[in-house]
């Protein structure tokens, strides 16, 4: 954009200013809120605008529109051209950018630059041009350099791919990828972006090296032994076309990271580790590794400054540690390691400080058994204290007075005891004598021996004496055993006289012979509950049937039970009980067994009985039935009885399963079914289990299509008049009721409409009569005076009809008959063909009548039908023939026709026209 464009549209607007005060004061409130600018910037708009020192206004004076004088205007030029230079660079406030001021790579990797840019006013991005080392050139108005990037429409040109690509958008992307890049890209990019109203350029710095810098290690100031470390690795290089790999020379997991944002670009490794002492001094290494080529590209290593506590480490002279008592020991602590240095060294004995011995060499001149033990050494510098690992002095001496130890005493008798003799030795003990009572125990040298089962024998007092290779030792503290038991023939005592009946109260008690320690509780057992009294008698209240045996203990430290004491006691039978086989359902006609069984019962002479719904049926275990059948079914009860008393079963209901029986169907209303009431028809059964089908049929067998137990008729009509039956199904079969008749009764108002219509019926069979007598001979009237040809397309027909009649009577009256539809025998179909040929054309100038010219053209002109009717009296009887003609024949003559007149009648054959 023309810098001067703002200037002149800032100074056109002062002229406007200029004409009002108030104006001019808002400007001025305005330019205080930008100091910064310097107001000679803005001098080069003052001609233009009239302000100048060679500015004219003749016609317009600071007078004339009421401005201040010449020294108040003065003071406000300076506010004024503090905004002027405002304006002036107000496009560089439209542009802002997001992007790292440089970054890194090197040859043959690649750059990717994340930038983001904002347009304040809002307007799209039309071209983008990325220089390379670009320099702006005063003569031209533009830059001069290395074009690397153009692209004239950001919006209509799509992204071509190159060493540089555009990866942006017209509205607030501007990120770039160079790949490869080369070592003569490094310097300084220029991004010059245009949009339609303002343009701008952008620098971006490049360092391309030939080689792959090394990383960067970061260690934390302070590194403690055994603490926590994290150590980053960093490198200013991170692109997505070019992958690269940070990988630690310890053995440890690192956590990497790629950072690609407009305000860092960079690969990151992170290590979390805990450092030993060992690590001291030693160096650790960052490698850039490439994983796609394999190959290294560049390092880094540190030396790494662990600090920790002193390591030491104790030299012992003799150097086994092992001395006899009064010979001398020397010890020496070596500091191994010690970061920073170390302080004082100080020595412990079994854990304990030894006062007094704070120099890095112990001597001990004569020792003693005493000195026998556990020795450390320890030393602290600032960051802590630390021990060495243990000498174990050994000391080598006679045994001490030895003593007796019993696992354990007092112990009961019959379990293990074991017997060790304790007495301190260096070396230890290589030989044991042992004594009881004050008497040596031939062949016991071992320090411990054992009895298996101690007896009440083996109580006494043990003693011992130890050996090793210095010589013996001397006899000690003895032990005393002890040998303890359950009390000894325990016993239960029944002090009832038998037998004991079920209700009774008994008395027992519990007696022992000896015991050690004493006894001072008993325990009862009975009923599967224990009790535990201080006394030795036991009461039972109201003894039960079930009572089991009964048993006692009396206890000590221990309990020993006496043997059980069966109580004998007598009651009637328990737990009466019917088994019915087959134990599952029951069906008509099958062999039924009951069977009476019964728990126990005391004495065991028993007797059985039976009966059924609360009357006896017979004595015996077992009830048997051969065919069981539905009058079987009841309630059983089984009874038992002995001396003590009898006892009843539970209720055994027997269910008898057996198909429908002895169908029947009641009909409702009983007395009288009218017709136009209501009929319900019930199909009542004996079944089990009870009927769950039901079909019903008429008096023709037609099954009704109805599958309850009740047939609804409603309204009944007379139709529904005949006999009825049923048939019943459940699962174990199907049976049928025998018919029942419905009468249904004809209603008053049935049987009046019925005698109407009779007396009707046959008022109109005699007037019809009288009309057909007078219609017959009307028609035959007009059959002798009607022609007898018809055209019939140029086809006629004529059958004659040669009937056979009965002898004429000479007596007889000459009377017509009337034809009596009775007397016919049979009929007979003839299917008569005639195909048309030339001789069946119509002939001109032949015309029929007008009905037989409308005849469809569609009609079947090849077939005719005649109807020939043999019968066995004459059609008209009296009537005597002209010709004698044979009774036996009955046959029709036809006769055919061409065009033309039709040949006289003859007596005695009368003609039909048959038409195609």
């Amino acid at each position: 954009m023309d810098s001067r464009r703002p200037a002149l549209r800032f100074c056109k607007a002062l002229n406007r200013l200029l004409l009002s005060r108030p104006r001019v004061q808002s400007l001025c409130a305005q330019c205080r809120l930008f100091p910064a600018f310097h107001a000679p910037s803005c001098l080069s708009c003052l001609p233009s605008a009239g302000l100048g020192p060679t500015s004219r206004a003749p016609e317009t004076t600071w007078s004339s529109v009421g401005l201040p004088p010449r020294h108040s205007t003065m003071h406000l030029l300076g506010p004024l051209l503090l905004l002027l230079e405002y304006l002036a660079f107000s496009d560089s406030a439209q542009w802002t950018f997001e992007h790292p001021k440089i970054l890194y790579a090197w040859d043959g990797a690649c750059v990717w630059i994340p930038c983001h840019y904002r347009i304040l006013n809002m307007h799209l991005l039309d071209n983008l041009t990325v220089y390379h080392n670009y320099k702006y050139d005063n003569s031209t108005k533009s830059y001069q350099g290395t074009i690397l990037y153009t692209n004239l429409k950001i919006g209509d040109v799509p992204r071509r791919p190159g060493r540089v690509q555009f990866l942006g958008n017209n509205r607030y992307n501007c990120t770039l990828l160079i790949n490869p890049v080369k070592v003569n890209d490094s310097g300084q990019l220029g991004l010059r972006m245009m949009s339609r109203e303002s343009k701008w350029m952008e620098p971006i710095g490049l360092n391309i090296s030939e080689t792959a810098p090394p990383p960067h290690i970061e260690l934390p100031p302070d590194i403690r032994e055994l603490r926590d470390v994290t150590v980053t690795c960093s490198l200013n290089f991170a692109c997505f076309e070019y992958q690269v790999h940070l990988q630690w020379s310890l053995e440890e997991p690192a956590v990497t990271s790629t950072s690609l944002s407009t305000k860092t670009v960079s690969t990151q490794s992170t290590l979390t580790f805990q450092p030993q002492w060992t690590h001291h001094g030693k160096n650790l290494t960052c490698q850039l590794w490439d994983p796609t080529q394999q190959q290294l590209l560049s390092e880094e290593t540190v030396w790494l400054d662990v600090k920790h506590a002193p390591k030491l480490k104790i030299q012992v002279s003799p150097r086994e540690a092992t001395v006899t008592e009064g010979e001398s020991v020397t010890m020496t602590c070596q500091v191994v390691s010690s970061n920073p240095r170390h302080q004082n060294v100080s020595w412990l004995r079994d854990g304990a400080l030894l006062v007094g011995e704070e120099t890095p060499t112990l001597t001990l001149p004569e020792v003693t058994r005493k000195m026998s033990g556990q020795y450390q050494c320890k030393a602290h510098n600032d960051v802590g204290s630390e021990k060495s690992e243990a000498v174990d002095l050994q000391v080598h001496h006679a045994p001490e007075p030895s003593r007796v130890q019993i696992f354990s005493s007092p112990t009961k008798e019959g379990n293990k005891v074991e017997l060790t003799c304790i007495s301190l030795a260096n070396p230890p003990p290589t030989n044991y004598t042992w004594y009881y009572n004050g008497l040596e125990m031939p062949g016991k040298t071992d320090r411990t021996f054992q009895i298996p089962e101690v007896l009440l024998s083996h109580a006494g007092v043990y003693s011992c004496l130890a050996e090793n290779n210095l010589g013996p030792g001397q006899v000690g503290q003895e032990a005393d055993l002890e040998v303890q038991y359950p009390p000894k023939e325990v016993t239960t005592v029944i002090r009832n006289p038998t037998p004991i009946r079920e209700g009774d109260s008994v008395i027992l008690s519990c007696t022992y012979n000896s015991s050690n320690p004493r006894v001072t509780r008993y325990k009862w057992d009975h009923l599967g509950f224990q009790d535990q009294l201080s006394s030795a008698v036991l009461t039972i209240q109201k003894v039960a049937w079930d009572t089991g045996p009964v048993k006692c203990a009396a206890c000590n430290r221990w309990c020993l039970w006496s043997p059980p004491v069966n109580l004998d006691v007598q009651y009637a039978p328990k737990d009466v009980s019917v088994q019915v086989t087959p134990r599952n359902e029951i069906r008509s006609g099958l062999s039924v067994f009951l069977q009476c069984d019964f728990l126990s019962s005391r004495p065991t002479d028993v007797r059985f009985f039976w009966k059924k719904n609360g009357i006896f049926l017979e004595e015996g275990k077992k009830l048997s039935f051969d065919a069981i059948s539905p009058e079987d079914a009841g309630v059983y009860h089984c009874l038992v009885n002995n001396s003590i008393g009898q006892t009843s079963s539970k209720a055994c209901d027997l269910q008898v399963l057996y198909a429908p029986r002895s169908l029947h169907v009641s009909i409702s209303p009983k007395d009288r079914v009218v017709e136009g009431k209501k009929a319900v028809l019930t199909c009542e059964s004996d079944a089990n289990p009870p009927t769950s089908h039901y079909a019903w049929f008429d008096w023709n067998n037609q099954d009704l299509r109805h599958y309850d137990q009740t047939l609804r008729l409603d309204p009944v009509t007379l139709q529904h008049s005949g006999a009825y039956w049923c048939q019943g199904t459940n699962r174990l079969g199907r049976g049928q009721s025998p018919p029942t008749t419905l009468t249904v009764y004809y209603s008053s108002a049935t049987i009046i409409r019925r005698v109407a219509l009779g007396v009707g019926f046959c008022l109109a069979i005699f007037l019809l009569a009288i009309w057909g007598v007078k219609l017959q001979r009307s028609w035959k009237r007009i059959q002798r005076q009607q022609g007898l040809q018809e055209s019939s397309s140029g086809q006629s027909f004529f059958v004659r009809n040669v009937k056979a009649r009965r002898i004429p009577q000479a007596e007889a009256p000459h009377s017509l008959g009337c034809y009596n539809p009775v007397m016919e025998d049979a009929v007979s179909y003839a299917a008569l063909r005639f195909p048309l040929g030339e001789i069946d054309a119509p002939r001109p100038g032949d015309a029929g009548p007008s009905e037989m010219r409308g005849l469809s053209p569609n009609r079947d002109d090849t077939v005719t039908y005649s109807v020939v009717q043999k019968r066995h009296v004459d059609d008209y009887e009296n009537v005597t023939p002209e010709v004698l003609e044979d009774e036996g024949i009955h046959y029709s003559e036809m006769v055919h026709f061409g065009f033309g007149e039709r040949p006289l009648a003859q007596e005695g054959v009368e003609y039909v026209t048959l038409k195609q």
